[in-house]
């Protein structure tokens, strides 16, 4: 049986897409958009809300540690949202197989034992510049790698906040693919093959 896959990603390095081909490939589920939808009804806060806060974040918006969450009569909206997606993300794992994209699920996963394969993709900055281009209308070729930059450093506060890891260390994934150097095509081939070899 294929491990739960989680993919980890830099923005712009197509870590969706190929999340998404290799779930199709494999004939599991896939978990991303889904996984706002059903936080927004778990939550009862707006989609465009959970978009912004689900895996993003900077220091300034950091009110309280979430270990002490259970013991305080406030809890900030990304608290909340948080708390509701690792609900959710523990669901779809111990449904079966699946492919989950972001959202701290492969340290929640570990965490709780659920047999998973995380992966971890990025690519250069000329690469993941052309496909933000390509995907996104209206973004200035000279905003893009300060978007890039912004955009990675919330997710690594975001992941460091609510795990205490470091997001994009290699001792935290089982596989890192360039999707830059090796294509979208080679990283989704190399992820089916090694899911079909994953230890029990």
């Amino acid at each position: 049986m294929y491990p739960v896959i989680t993919i980890s990603r830099e923005f712009g390095s197509g870590g969706h897409s190929i999340g998404e081909a290799v779930a199709k490939q494999l004939n599991i589920p896939f978990y991303d958009g889904e996984i706002v939808n059903r936080v927004a009804i778990e939550s009862g806060y707006a989609k465009e809300l959970i978009e912004t806060q689900g895996e993003y974040t900077s220091s300034t918006a950091m009110w309280f540690d979430i270990s002490a969450a259970g013991t305080m009569y406030f809890q900030s909206p990304q608290d909340e949202i948080f708390i509701a997606q690792k609900k959710v993300i523990l669901e779809c794992a111990k449904k079966g197989p699946c492919v989950i994209v972001g959202r701290c699920a492969d340290y929640i996963l570990r965490k709780e034992g659920i047999r998973c394969m995380n992966v971890m993709i990025h690519a250069d900055m000329e690469h993941r510049k052309k496909r933000v281009l390509e995907r996104y209308e209206n973004i200035e070729n000279v905003s893009i790698e300060k978007r890039l930059a912004k955009k990675d450093k919330q997710r690594k506060t975001y992941y460091k906040y609510y795990t205490d890891k470091n997001w994009g260390d290699f001792r935290e994934y089982d596989v890192i693919l360039d999707s830059g150097s090796l294509g979208e095509a080679m990283c989704v081939k190399t992820i089916c093959q090694l899911a079909e070899n994953f230890p029990e």
